[in-house]
């Protein structure tokens, strides 16, 4: 194995094909349980349940929880560890069936903030995972740095996507995507830096968990996109250029979005 791991003691925990430590494998365990547990609250949350059976909440959960490690593993030319070891599939469906029987409390209230400190909880963890998995690979950091956010991020995208909601990544929030960068971020500065392979994942878990939680806390959010003011979609949905445009009056330009309202005069 890499020389990543050469000073790393590892207890090896095995039983036939199921692995639960060495190398890599713990933290992905992790990884994979902690966004399988996210994944079944996520789906029983109300702006993404559409009506789910308890074996669709489980689906989710095990979406949620090996869909970014797939994904990271195919992009990386390796074959995924979840259909190699049965542990991965196994954890999922048990943290899934926790996170169904826990997504509500008394009074049917969703339990947002389980949710949320799952979220916090797992980001780090696949995006460690993908920035050492890429470095061991051989990549460069920014194959690393990108590797560590599809990692993190992507089980999320496939859910929202499955419930036909717009996907975490695109909308603003508490720096979702900032979050996984920054833990990869910190994993491949540490590493490079030469600290201790344990020591280096536990300092950039620790960097991507805080920074997310005071997000969370403080609303810190990604900015939106710039957009210009007073304008609309164009209302007969083609692009109107030169003779098109001759002869429309104000009011026309202005229905059709091109003309930008005029600012109310300050009294």
């Amino acid at each position: 194995m890499s020389h990543l791991f050469a000073h790393v003691p590892v207890l090896g925990i095995e039983w036939g094909a199921w692995k639960f430590t060495g190398q890599l494998t713990a933290i992905d365990l992790i990884a994979a349980s902690t966004n399988a547990f996210n994944g079944a609250l996520l789906a029983r949350r109300p702006d993404h349940y559409k009506g789910f059976t308890v074996v669709g909440i489980l689906l989710m959960a095990i979406l949620g929880g090996l869909g970014g490690g797939i994904t990271r593993d195919v992009l990386l030319n390796d074959i995924p560890s979840a259909l190699t070891n049965p542990a991965y599939i196994f954890l999922c469906v048990a943290f899934g069936i926790a996170g169904y029987l826990l997504a509500y409390g008394p009074g049917q209230l969703f339990r947002e903030g389980w949710f949320q400190f799952a979220t916090a909880f797992s980001l780090p963890w696949y995006a460690i995972v993908g920035a050492q998995k890429t470095t061991e690979a051989g990549l460069p950091i920014l194959a690393a740095l990108m590797i560590g956010v599809i990692g993190a991020t992507a089980g999320r995208y496939y859910i929202d996507i499955t419930c036909g909601v717009t996907a975490k990544q695109f909308i603003q929030g508490e720096w979702f995507v900032g979050t996984a960068l920054l833990s990869a971020g910190a994993w491949i500065g540490l590493h490079e830096a030469g600290v201790e392979s344990w020591v280096a994942i536990a300092g950039a878990f620790l960097v991507g968990f805080v920074f997310r939680v005071a997000a969370m806390y403080r609303g810190w959010e990604a900015p939106l996109a710039a957009e210009p003011q007073g304008t609309e979609v164009h209302g007969e949905g083609k692009v109107l250029l030169g003779r098109k445009l001759t002869g429309k009056s104000q009011r026309e330009l202005k229905k059709l979005g091109l003309l930008p309202e005029a600012e109310p005069a300050d009294s």
